[in-house]
């Protein structure tokens, strides 16, 4: 699946149309696409739905969380917690077998501010759900674009 794009605003940007409740019968590019809009809405709950319950979240310069508590954990703070809006933009998808790689941006509007973090994300999916969830971006770029 290339070109996928699913944002919390939706950006004026076309996305897929994804069941919201079961996703059963998804493909491996088509959970990670519901896990990231689940995430861009902040629907933690679903996030929940579509990681295993022995999930490996690593949040590479920041470190490893483990099941769907975690994930929580990690997803309910930091930036995400501050910002009035998110969006998480996929600019590409590729996925080969039970493996799904993309490049996408994540945006956090931040006390006026749009804080942009460049990722680059590797996902492991097991039947329908993600089992192992990584992301590669650079702390420094995120850390100097944060209001003080």
């Amino acid at each position: 699946m290339l070109g996928v794009v699913a944002t919390g605003a939706y950006g004026g940007a076309m996305t897929p149309t994804l069941p919201a409740g079961d996703h059963s019968g998804l493909g491996p590019g088509e959970v990670v696409t519901a896990l990231i809009r689940a995430c861009a809405d902040r629907d933690l709950d679903r996030v929940c739905t579509l990681v295993t319950d022995d999930v490996v979240y690593d949040n590479v310069p920041i470190g490893v969380v483990h099941g769907p508590d975690g994930v929580r954990r990690v997803l309910s703070g930091g930036v995400t917690d501050a910002a009035s809006q998110v969006e998480w933009v996929v600019h590409r998808q590729v996925e080969g077998g039970s493996t799904v790689m993309h490049e996408r941006t994540d945006r956090f509007l931040v006390d006026g501010t749009w804080v942009e973090i460049a990722i680059a994300a590797v996902f492991e999916v097991r039947g329908d759900r993600v089992s192992l969830w990584r992301d590669y971006f650079d702390l420094e770029t995120y850390r100097r674009q944060r209001p003080a």
